[in-house]
């Protein structure tokens, strides 16, 4: 139980890749976090794939400084959140304080839109490449891997590749 203590806001919105969302939970629970699912509003949300998800608490309010750590899964949720100054701001604040954020596949546009990404290494699905390198990142085609704080997971194929990056990373 190597994450006791550690409380942990993974982002939801409607169209969530639903196996991004569960299986980082899951893996994040099994080492002791604590994983809150944070949405837009306290409606039940409906994943990519049609699995129904209640969130524990809204995005407005977490509070940056109670996190050990940030998930933003893709699907097609993160071009939702991404729209919202509660996101942006909170994206931004974890980035700031060198907390670990997780992003994996279309999760990418959340910190594209948070203005976190110059000059850093980034992956996601194809289809985001081009936003990711419009944005300043250079983009890197490995399954998943750590950037500073960040760490990245490129599709659902690698979320065992990111969630092993992700415990490591908040472990160290």
């Amino acid at each position: 139980m190597r994450l006791t203590g550690k409380k942990i806001a993974i982002l939801l919105a409607e169209g969530v890749e639903d196996l991004e969302f569960h299986v980082p939970t899951m893996r994040l629970q099994e080492e002791g976090a604590q994983v809150i699912a944070a949405a837009l509003d306290m409606k039940p949300v409906r994943g990519k794939n049609g699995l129904v998800i209640a969130p524990d608490v809204t995005i407005d309010s977490l509070n940056a400084d109670e996190l050990h750590a940030l998930i933003v899964p893709g699907g097609w949720a993160p071009d939702k959140l991404r729209r919202y100054d509660s996101v942006l701001n909170l994206v931004r604040k974890m980035d700031a304080d060198k907390k670990i954020i997780g992003i994996i596949c279309h999760g990418g546009w959340v910190p594209i839109s948070a203005g976190i990404l110059q000059g850093r290494r980034a992956t996601g699905s194809l289809g985001i490449k081009d936003d990711l390198v419009n944005a300043g990142a250079t983009w890197v085609d490995e399954a998943a891997f750590r950037e500073g704080n960040l760490v990245w997971g490129r599709v659902v194929a690698d979320i065992p590749a990111f969630c092993r990056e992700l415990v490591a990373a908040l472990v160290e």
